[in-house]
């Protein structure tokens, strides 16, 4: 398989994954519900992509991990949107 199919099939991964979990939370990362956390979206989407990267600093990157890649992946992307709505 060439790279740029790999390509294809990791980010459309991300985005059924993504997709998914908005059908099982809502939009609750763009629009927090806000009972603990008090934080504006990109304040508490900042605050999960943090604790990703603690997983992966303490646990390292192996076949293990890859579901924390790809939880900090799909956060990242709903940061962007965050901020952009945001501004």
């Amino acid at each position: 398989m060439d790279v740029r199919t790999e390509i294809r099939m990791a980010c459309d991964s991300i985005k059924e994954l993504l997709i998914q979990k908005n059908l099982n939370y809502g939009d609750s990362a763009l629009k927090p519900a806000n009972i603990f956390a008090k934080g504006s979206a990109v304040e508490n989407l900042s605050a999960r992509i943090d604790d990703k990267l603690m997983r992966i600093a303490n646990k390292g990157l192996d076949k293990n991990t890859l579901d924390t890649v790809d939880d900090l992946i799909g956060y990242l992307v709903l940061l962007k949107i965050a901020i952009k709505e945001e501004s």
